[in-house]
């Protein structure tokens, strides 16, 4: 198991929080557990929606606590979505981009950029110290393009029967 796969795990981030003094309930484990194993971007709604089957008492207010603690200590990413509120996922381990399909909320990594060039000529024409940065592309993943593609082919065929 890498650093990656072992810091998704709701068992670590379990330490991490206690670590931090911040006390472990029922509610708390359930958020925790919806966020670090899923594989799409969520919104705090519904992190609520998904952890409420674990935890009927869970609060709203607990998840957004929650989700504000986890951000603190660098286990969930915010994501900044163009269509609706911010939503979270589990953080990488080291300096990565996000690929996020704008039909499903399925989120995957990935590395390397070549945004050095604009980002000096940014900070030459702007004057700013550019310090860091972080780069989302939205799409559509490769199994919602095959449910798109298929149903093109049924409208194409027309109603059959």
């Amino acid at each position: 198991m890498n650093y990656l796969q072992e810091s998704r795990t709701a068992p670590a981030w379990f330490s991490r929080l206690q670590e931090s003094g911040y006390r472990l309930t029922t509610a708390r484990r359930a958020v925790v557990d919806v966020i670090a194993s899923s594989e799409r971007v969520l919104t705090a709604t519904q992190v609520f929606d998904q952890a409420r089957q674990q935890c009927d008492s869970l609060g709203l207010v607990t998840v957004y606590r929650t989700l504000a603690k986890l951000e603190e200590l660098s286990l969930v990413e915010r994501v900044h979505q163009p269509q609706d509120c911010h939503a979270y996922i589990a953080a990488s381990a080291d300096h990565q981009h996000l690929l996020i399909c704008e039909n499903c909320g399925r989120a995957q990594f990935f590395s390397g950029d070549r945004l050095e060039p604009l980002m000096n000529e940014v900070s030459k024409t702007s004057g700013y110290q550019i310090a860091d940065h972080w780069l989302q592309l939205f799409g559509t993943c490769q199994e919602c393009q095959r449910i798109d593609q298929g149903k093109e082919m049924a409208n194409r065929d027309g109603p059959t029967g």
